[in-house]
């Protein structure tokens, strides 16, 4: 039954759940949860003189997060690793899997923005940093009188 978007974030959420192509061992799930799609969500603030940017990644660690800033763009990326691996009583393998997986958010912040402008925090699951506003330039109003020939 379809619901509307008002009940569930998509309207088509699980629609064709079950007709997709199969999947091993739901790697998506096994390292974000049903949600993979959602992860990095993203608050901007502006304030008078700078934009305040929290970015949501739960269950990472502050080594699995990267920003790089390279003409005028900032890239946030985070990558996890998960590894299971299950024994026997007499110490043999009986599964051994590995996961890997990803995910990058790009930002053009400008070409005023420097690394030094930047000073990311990550706490509780939460990677806060601060993005100083281009400063305006004032333009002189002058009166110039233009000469006619004449």
């Amino acid at each position: 039954m379809m619901m509307p978007s008002i009940f569930r974030e998509d309207l088509f959420d699980n629609f064709m759940e079950d007709f997709a192509f199969p999947t091993f061992s739901n790697v998506d799930k096994a390292l974000y949860g049903k949600h993979a799609k959602n992860l990095m969500k993203t608050d901007v603030k502006e304030t008078d003189s700078e934009y305040v940017v929290e970015i949501d990644l739960p269950g990472f660690r502050k080594d699995e997060i990267q920003m790089q800033l390279a003409n005028g763009n900032l890239t946030v990326s985070a990558s996890k690793g998960l590894d299971k691996d299950e024994k026997n009583e007499e110490g043999a393998y009986i599964r051994r899997e590995r996961y890997a997986g990803s995910m990058s958010r790009s930002f053009y912040v400008g070409e005023h923005v420097k690394e030094e402008d930047i000073h990311p925090r990550y706490e509780n699951g939460i990677l806060t940093f601060h993005l100083p506003k281009e400063e305006k330039k004032v333009v002189e109003e002058k009166s110039h009188y233009i000469s006619i020939e004449g």
